[in-house]
């Protein structure tokens, strides 16, 4: 059974940081990606990172204060948050494509985790 399960979401203050893990089981995947989306608002793409050459995307918003990775041996992604700003609140969702695509367009990716919340305070 092909399956992502989140980990390492919570609460912390503006200026903290957190490390959300995306553990991927039933296949290996090209590309995977973070994706979040705060209520009210669309989805958002957040990071994206290839298994072959390591690439990594990023919005705009994270650049400087978020960084992806992955463990190929573990097929896992990580999402380390630094900075963290209360803009940053939303459920975080890691997703995965089998073939390595554009990485920002959310409707390309076929497998997608259950989320984990993140809320910032101020």
């Amino acid at each position: 059974q092909v399956q992502l399960v989140e980990s390492g979401g919570g609460l912390v203050q503006a200026g903290g940081s957190l490390r959300l893990s995306c553990a991927a089981s039933g296949r290996t995947f090209s590309t995977m990606a973070w994706f979040r989306q705060a209520p009210g608002n669309e989805r958002e793409f957040v990071a994206a990172i290839t298994r072959i050459g390591l690439n990594t995307y990023y919005t705009d918003s994270v650049k400087g204060r978020f960084t992806i990775s992955r463990d190929n041996a573990k097929n896992t992604v990580y999402l380390q948050m630094n900075s963290l700003k209360p803009e940053d609140t939303a459920v975080y969702y890691c997703a995965a494509a089998a073939r390595t695509i554009p990485p920002r367009r959310g409707d390309d990716y076929a497998q997608w985790g259950q989320g984990t919340q993140v809320t910032v305070s101020s």
